[in-house]
């Protein structure tokens, strides 16, 4: 099956470092999810915990939901699986930002924020599933739109959050952004399993950022 503008043809070795990398990924994401899940339950607040739980859940499905579509062969399935791989990236971009906005939302414009994020979220998932394929590069100036968007909250959140929060996700946010190049970059050999390198270790660093979010919201 073949889609125009859509590269599926990896080969066999291609599919095995891709395969290893979201392994990887989803193994120590689902760890990860894990820890902080106990450690708000235990000690964060009743909305850092519910936060945790909307990130937790958006970053092990979209690692989840990725990993089946780049390993699924060629198929039917396979062009279902790309709508919701392409539409939970929005869903983990508006997850990320849900434990930083929550600190603040007593802030008007952070709960505004936080409502837009999930808005631009809904209207992305709406796009990629009801007109599949039609709208890839919007959905990239949109991922990226979404992501670079915090810079508008980074003044008030900086009565919110840590230097060390702030700064990690700011060097996540700058790894997603230089994997998009990979991405795009369909001629390059093992070009997906870069991309979803560069993938893991922003959403490795963003967790970092949502560790120390939560750990210093307990008194």
């Amino acid at each position: 099956m073949h889609i125009p503008g859509v590269k599926w043809n990896y080969d066999k070795s291609e599919l095995i470092a891709d395969g290893v990398v979201h392994g990887v990924g989803l193994v120590f994401a689902l760890i990860g999810v894990t820890a902080l899940i106990f450690y708000a339950t235990v000690w964060a607040s009743a909305g850092q915990l519910a936060a945790a739980w909307i990130y937790g859940a958006g970053l092990v499905a979209t690692l989840s939901i990725s990993f089946m579509y780049n390993l699924w062969p060629a198929s039917k399935t396979k062009v279902w699986l790309r709508r919701f791989d392409h539409s939970s990236i929005f869903i983990l971009i508006a997850a990320t930002y849900t434990p930083f906005l929550q600190r603040g939302w007593a802030d008007p414009f952070l709960f505004g924020m936080l409502i837009f994020i999930w808005s631009i979220a809904v209207f992305g998932v709406f796009i990629k599933c009801v007109f599949p394929g039609r709208f890839d590069k919007l959905a990239i100036v949109l991922y990226l739109a979404m992501g670079w968007s915090g810079v508008f909250a980074a003044e008030p959140l900086l009565t919110e959050l840590s230097v060390t929060t702030m700064t990690l996700i700011v060097i996540g946010g700058v790894i997603y952004s230089l994997g998009v190049i990979f991405h795009v970059w369909e001629k390059l050999r093992f070009q997906n399993a870069i991309w979803h390198g560069f993938v893991v270790v922003a959403a490795a660093v963003h967790y970092g950022a949502v560790v120390t979010c939560i750990s210093s919201s307990v008194v």
